[in-house]
């Protein structure tokens, strides 16, 4: 039986060719396409994803100790296509994070190296559902 409170959807629709726009349960849009123009396509999606939820773990566990003074992320991997058709290859998420001097500054230091595997290993559920693979259903609606 599935738990309510856990359940995760987005809906998305059409708005031009090559185009779309997501919606969340709470209301959120996010226009994304094909890669014709600036605006993100699935896999950038993917990408950005994996590095915004490490990120946030990361930045919950660090922050307690001390306010960042630059916090940056990215997250890249190749598109392939291959025997097994389209895919991404192995796609490394690299933290740039500085804190400001003083004991604050150092505990949080001290604690990025945690933070980064706890992510990885435990907490990040996007790549975490990567890493361990999900099914995917695709049905289309009578």
């Amino acid at each position: 039986m599935t738990n309510p409170e856990a359940m995760r959807s987005i809906s998305l629709r059409r708005t031009e060719a090559g185009s779309f726009r997501a919606v969340n349960a709470r209301g959120g849009e996010l226009d994304f396409g094909s890669g014709g123009d600036q605006r993100f396509t699935p896999v950038e999606l993917l990408l950005t994803a994996i590095a915004g939820c490490s990120a946030i773990d990361v930045d919950i566990i660090t922050s307690r100790r001390c306010e960042p003074s630059s916090f940056e992320v990215t997250a890249s991997g190749e598109k392939l296509r291959d025997e097994q058709h389209n895919h991404m290859g192995p796609i490394t998420v690299r933290f740039e994070v500085t804190f400001p001097e003083g004991e604050a500054g150092d505990a949080a230091r001290a604690v990025l190296p945690d933070a980064v595997e706890l992510s990885h290993d435990r907490l990040c559920t996007v790549s975490r559902t990567v890493q361990l693979g999900a099914d995917v259903t695709m049905d289309i609606a009578d």
